[in-house]
């Protein structure tokens, strides 16, 4: 549930544009009274259970490879503790802030579940840490997504209790008890059924994955109107978008892009300059003609993706976990299969929409098949090379994106002498899936870099209002046709409009309705 300043955690299920307010544009937490109320009456049953002289794991036994021991109350405080200090063993470089707070909501939304066994001061401090904009350093590597993100939870958890390093509102990297007591938090000192129920999840993961998915969406529309500068400024056609065209083959996303498509070109001079017998051009290539198809394949993956999303932000992952009916029972919800197979098959869908991409932008420097532009865009052919090593730029990035679509949902390596022997390997795929839509965004950005300057070269012909929009964006930050000058700032300033949303944005807003 989402305000104009605030997301309220306990009342509802977060929904990914909550997952963004508060991961990326550091919108506040408040948590629902009744979240507290259900979290007391759990803790009720956890204490029932910690005064049992049998064992019942999570609360009076080891973890892991070591559930069968039994530890006695006087000790239990120390096992937690040494659970999240033995645990909090990332390593590498620290992991982007955004994907921080990402993982501090989503363990707060299950910690308020009311279903994980914790006091309500732990709730309120993972909170607090929040709203104070208290980040805990959590590092590259460590999760296997089994049981959850162990790793990466940990060092939350570590911060909570005061321990190990953290950054600021102002990205400081201070001690956490510095931090914690500039900001008033009183380090949690953990107790039974603690330490598990602050660790075991998916939430990792499934930030990156709603984060990647909101990138996408922008990123998508972004992929239609590149191609239309690309359809438009090499004289290819829209007829081929048409509805009924699309409606023999039913495809979601396919129609979706086709229709975008038209909205771009129906108003174009460029376009219509060319209809008709006139033009003796049969078809135009796969990469011009079958936009539609590619890019709406990613449509639908994306939809698949954001459904297999939904479900994980309405789930409550622990283990073991308390039932409604008041028992605690062991079991598997942590394994994060579900959320790895949809990063795997996003980074193959960006792969493959860069891929068409970077196909589309060498058309246009390649003078056999421009239809009249010269070669590479040149001022002076010859002397200027144009935006030849701009299309380097992307073979090499696409190149990468093909590595990076191997899944890496299929590989398992077992842990914690074999009683973790399947994993998920989740944390990996969300981690190489947003290296992959950074580098989506700067194909993209090329094509519309060289899209720009074509449809500049095809004058006195006029661009339609919505590319025609995007190219005078794009001249706000990078030079238009003319002699050589240094390329690189310009392709950077394309890629902040990209990435940001504004080609996106201004491109919907010229769009025929």
């Amino acid at each position: 549930m989402r305000s104009s300043s605030s997301v309220v955690v306990g009342a509802a299920p977060l929904t990914i544009p909550d997952v963004v307010a508060v991961a990326r544009n550091e919108a506040a937490v408040v948590l629902a009274p009744e979240a507290l109320d259900r979290v007391r009456q759990t803790r009720a049953v956890v204490d029932g259970l910690a005064a049992d002289p049998n064992p019942h794991y999570g609360v009076s036994t080891g973890f892991g490879a070591l559930a069968t021991t039994f530890i006695a109350a006087d000790r239990r405080r120390q096992l937690q503790a040494s659970l999240i200090r033995s645990h909090a063993a990332g390593t590498g470089t620290e992991v982007e802030r955004e994907v921080v707070r990402g993982l501090q909501l989503l363990r707060l939304q299950t910690l308020a579940s009311g279903r994980t066994g914790v006091r309500p001061v732990v709730v309120e401090t993972y909170a607090a840490l929040l709203n104070a904009g208290i980040a805990p350093v959590v590092r590259e590597y460590g999760s296997l997504g089994c049981s959850g993100d162990l790793a990466p939870l940990a060092h939350i958890a570590l911060a909570a209790m005061g321990e190990g390093d953290v950054r600021t509102a102002d990205g400081d990297l201070v001690p956490a008890s510095e931090a914690l007591a500039a900001a008033g938090i009183a380090p949690v000192t953990l107790v039974e059924k603690e330490g598990l129920a602050l660790i075991n999840g998916t939430d990792g993961m499934l930030a990156m994955l709603s984060l990647a998915l909101h990138d996408l969406d922008a990123l998508m529309l972004t992929a239609d109107i590149a191609a239309a500068m690309s359809i438009e400024s090499q004289l290819g056609t829209d007829a081929v978008f048409a509805a009924d065209l699309m409606m023999l083959r039913p495809q979601f996303g396919q129609a979706e892009s086709a229709r975008n498509l038209r909205s771009f070109l129906s108003d174009s001079p460029l376009v219509h300059s060319h209809k008709g017998p006139e033009d003796g051009r049969v078809q135009d290539a796969y990469s011009l003609r079958c936009s539609p198809q590619v890019h709406g394949a990613a449509r639908d993956t994306m939809a698949h993706a954001t459904l297999i999303a939904d479900r994980e932000l309405m789930s409550v992952i622990d283990n073991p976990v308390i039932t409604l009916d008041g028992r605690i029972e062991s079991n598997g919800n942590f394994h994060g299969a579900p959320v790895a197979a949809v990063l795997d098959f996003l980074a193959i869908s960006v792969a493959d929409v860069a891929s068409v991409s970077e196909r589309r932008t060498d058309r246009a420097l390649d003078p056999a098949r421009s239809h009249g532009l010269p070669p590479f865009l040149a001022h002076e052919v010859g002397v200027d090379s144009g935006l030849m090593i701009a299309q380097y730029a992307a073979a090499g990035i696409v190149s990468e994106l093909k590595r990076l679509a191997v899944p890496a949902s299929v590989d398992s390596i077992p842990s914690s002498a074999m009683q973790e022997d399947h994993v998920s390997m989740g944390w990996a795929a969300a981690r190489k899936l947003r290296r992959a839509i950074d580098g989506l965004g700067r194909v993209l950005a090329i094509e519309i870099l060289t899209g720009a300057r074509a449809l500049d070269l095809r004058a006195p012909l006029q661009a339609g209002p919505a590319t025609g929009a995007v190219r005078d964006l794009v001249r706000t930050v990078a030079a238009g046709p003319g002699p050589d000058h240094y390329l690189s700032p310009d392709m950077e300033a394309v890629t902040a409009l990209v990435q940001s949303g504004a080609v996106a944005r201004i491109a919907k807003e010229h769009a025929h309705e």
